[in-house]
């Protein structure tokens, strides 16, 4: 992790999960870190955690489906640095319902904070990654952003979405002092089954029973999720995959690009 040491980086989601292990590493690596989270009470548990006391960590109270929050946090971070070398767009929520069950609320809420937010951030930020001098946007799609799964319309359409962003903006600078990652994780062991809205019949309300359910599924820990990602954004890489379950669906989807469903048809969880 010595390409991190000296370096600059704002976490979204820093409160739990892959954002807390992103902020631990990038800490242990020497980087500044400006963090966010909604929830302040996990976001300062994540603040106790990083040891290395010779770098500036601050931290910031955001709901990342608020773009004037997003916003007022920018204009906060460009009081206190000049430039940042990476702006890892993490946060996200999950929404487990059938489309015929959904609202347009809950899929307004998703939506705002799962595809919305990575475009604010993206836009609130891009001054200070630009005057870095190597800027890094990495924005947290999922392998739902490759495949569509019953029950995850909502989720389906942001990460596909974000995808196409982050895609868009590969080519925009291509030839640019930005480099662009988008990152496809596989099921990670974190909390995002739990603290998912969801309707319908054919979904749990026992928040118990979801994260049993989906722990079942999870092939890749936090730890090694953030490894991976600071591994591929240090090299710039386009597109990085977390997990065997990140690369499977690659190939499935390469292979079976129209005829996939027969596989996903039976996956019912929320991810």
């Amino acid at each position: 992790m010595d390409y991190y040491r000296g370096k600059r980086a704002a976490v979204t989601g820093a409160g739990d999960g892959i954002g807390r292990q992103l902020a631990i590493q990038l800490n242990r690596a020497g980087c500044a870190l400006w963090l966010c989270d909604i929830n302040p009470e996990k976001l300062a548990q994540t603040r106790q955690l990083l040891t290395n006391d010779g770098v500036a960590v601050y931290c910031s109270e955001v709901d990342c489906g608020d773009r004037d929050a997003i916003y007022r946090w920018a204009e906060e971070v460009a009081g206190e640095t000049e430039h940042l070398d990476a702006l890892f767009n993490n946060a996200g929520v999950a929404y487990g319902a059938t489309f015929a069950d959904s609202t347009d609320e809950d899929f307004e809420w998703l939506m705002n904070i799962n595809f919305w937010g990575v475009v604010w951030a993206s836009r609130a930020f891009l001054p200070l990654l630009l005057r870095a001098p190597r800027g890094h946007l990495i924005n947290l799609s999922s392998i739902f952003g490759m495949v569509g799964i019953p029950s995850q319309s909502a989720y389906n359409a942001a990460k596909f979405a974000v995808r196409g962003f982050s895609e868009a903006l590969q080519a925009e600078y291509l030839k640019g002092p930005l480099a662009v990652s988008c990152v496809h994780p596989g099921g990670i062991s974190t909390n995002i089954a739990r603290n998912a809205r969801v309707a319908g019949e054919t979904m749990s309300g026992d928040p118990d029973e979801r994260d049993r359910n989906f722990q079942q599924h999870t092939r890749t820990t936090p730890e090694k999720a953030a490894e991976t990602i600071l591994r591929g954004t240090a090299r710039s890489k386009r597109r990085i995959l977390v997990g065997p379950d990140a690369w499977f669906v690659q190939i499935l989807t390469k292979f079976f690009p129209t005829s996939y469903h027969f596989v996903t048809a039976r996956v019912n969880d929320v991810v």
